[in-house]
């Protein structure tokens, strides 16, 4: 069920920033990519873990830098940072303690950040296209 509710949430999400307008600014995803990243701190404040907060504020560091570049240079390091935070959600318990981390939580978070990722990259193929002449 996380899988499937983060699915839909990533979707709901851009569908609803493309609706409004949202997305048209290029701040909109790497936005995102922070505060997806910013969550595992939430988490270590929850239950008090704070030798558990530095190890977080680094990796939010690492997307954060990520999410910035992407902003100034490139969408495609954000699609990479949104790619890449799925894996560090799936590889994290392993990796990291996590106190204060929902159980459910990687799952949910694996499938929003891919879903997020690919969101992005079919935007930012859709508008590489040039539209066909009708030859007229």
């Amino acid at each position: 069920m996380p899988t499937f509710v983060g699915i839909a949430l990533a979707l709901t999400v851009a569908t609803f920033a493309r609706l409004v307008g949202f997305d048209r600014d290029r701040a909109f995803y790497p936005f995102v990519l922070i505060i997806i990243a910013s969550y595992y701190i939430l988490f270590a404040v929850m239950v008090g873990d704070n030798a558990g907060l530095l190890t977080e504020l680094v990796m939010f560091a690492l997307f954060a830098v990520a999410a910035i570049l992407g902003f100034r240079t490139s969408l495609w390091i954000v699609v990479a940072g949104l790619a890449m935070h799925g894996v560090f959600d799936f590889a994290r318990s392993h990796l990291l303690e996590g106190r204060g981390v929902p159980e459910w939580w990687p799952a949910f978070c694996l499938a929003y950040d891919l879903t997020a990722a690919l969101g992005l990259a079919a935007i930012l193929l859709i508008g590489k296209r040039k539209p066909r002449s009708s030859g007229i």
